[in-house]
């Protein structure tokens, strides 16, 4: 049997997706979070990002990976796979 090192970093492929809102009546609109996937493969998560962006209700999606330190709880900056249509810039993700 193998032994499972629990103390080793672990990667979590996400996709996630945007929805354009209206900030009010005369306003911009503003990008927020509509829905996340957690998938355990890079490609899961940059082919579902590609497939939702693609639906009208969806003004773009990230797929992107974020590895986790399991010692600390910690969790380090995304690293992006995919960025398709209209996503935040990287300093207000």
């Amino acid at each position: 049997m193998a032994h499972i090192d629990d103390s080793a970093p672990k990667s979590h492929y996400i996709c996630q997706t945007y929805i354009e809102t209206s900030a009010g009546a005369g306003q911009h609109t503003v990008l927020k979070i509509g829905k996340q996937f957690q998938y355990s493969k890079a490609s899961e998560a940059q082919e579902r990002a590609e497939r939702e962006a693609r639906n009208d209700d969806c003004a773009g999606a990230d797929a992107y990976v974020v590895v986790e330190d399991p010692t600390s709880g910690e969790v380090g900056a995304p690293t992006f796979l995919v960025r398709v249509g209209n996503v935040p810039e990287f300093e207000d993700f």
